[in-house]
């Protein structure tokens, strides 16, 4: 579907009516730019829009999808050609609307976990849940974003994809706990002695030292079996 071709051809049929693009906005009920984007080329008609337009051109569909006038003896093979051409734009802007909306899904995901990570206290539920939602709506976001017709290529990419954004939130979480002395959002278990706090995550350990006090701190050390001597060892280094 030749949209440059296309435009030209409505162009050409308005001035022939003697009309101007706001006299054919006005009867559309769209606006004047959307007139001079179709006669640009930049985009097409809304499907609903091609009948009555058609009507006030005095032209057939079969015609405005060609962007030409058409003889008799040629209908029946452009009419057929118009019929794949509208089903492939049609399921080309299907398209374009789903990724559109993957993207600001995942960008909704995204804005979740940046939210989550500054506005919780990384002890609270409320900042796990919300990292927690906000990687669900990331991955459904990007996967409507790349949704292909092989169901094993979307498969694999989800899976990476998934892979790689919480490995990313695990990196962020271990910077923000070497960076900012915070506790770490992940963890498996927590164990108080006194005024340390003992931090279990998967990769690595975390030590509380002095909590709420002046002099606070936090060492991370290698997984290791918990030991409270261990512990408290640690702190008084």
């Amino acid at each position: 579907m030749n949209q440059e071709k296309i435009g030209k051809f409505i162009a050409f049929c308005r001035k022939e009516k003697k009309l101007t693009q706001a006299e054919l906005a006005e009867q559309l009920g769209v606006t004047d730019r959307s007139i001079s984007n179709w006669e640009n080329g930049k985009n097409m008609p809304d499907l609903s829009l091609f009948k009555p337009l058609c009507e006030i051109l005095h032209i057939t569909i079969n015609e405005l999808l060609s962007g030409e006038k058409i003889n008799k003896d040629k209908y029946q093979e452009k009419l057929e050609e118009n019929i794949i051409n509208t089903i492939y734009y049609s399921n080309r802007k299907l398209e374009q609307k789903n990724r559109l909306i993957g993207l600001l899904i995942l960008i909704f995901g995204v804005l979740i976990n940046l939210f989550g990570l500054m506005a919780f206290n990384p002890d609270s539920h409320a900042c796990s849940f919300s990292v927690v939602i906000g990687i669900m709506f990331g991955t459904i976001g990007f996967y409507k974003l790349i949704k292909s017709k092989s169901y094993f290529n979307n498969l694999i990419c989800l899976i990476l994809f998934s892979v790689g954004y919480i490995g990313a939130i695990l990196f962020f979480d271990y910077i923000g706990v070497a960076c900012n002395k915070r506790p770490p959002i992940f963890s498996t278990t927590i164990t108080t002695i006194d005024d340390t706090i003992y931090y279990d995550t998967l990769f690595y350990d975390v030590v509380r030292c002095n909590k709420n006090e002046k002099n606070e701190t936090f060492k991370i050390i290698k997984n290791q079996k918990h030991d409270d001597k261990i512990v408290l060892n640690i702190c008084n280094k």
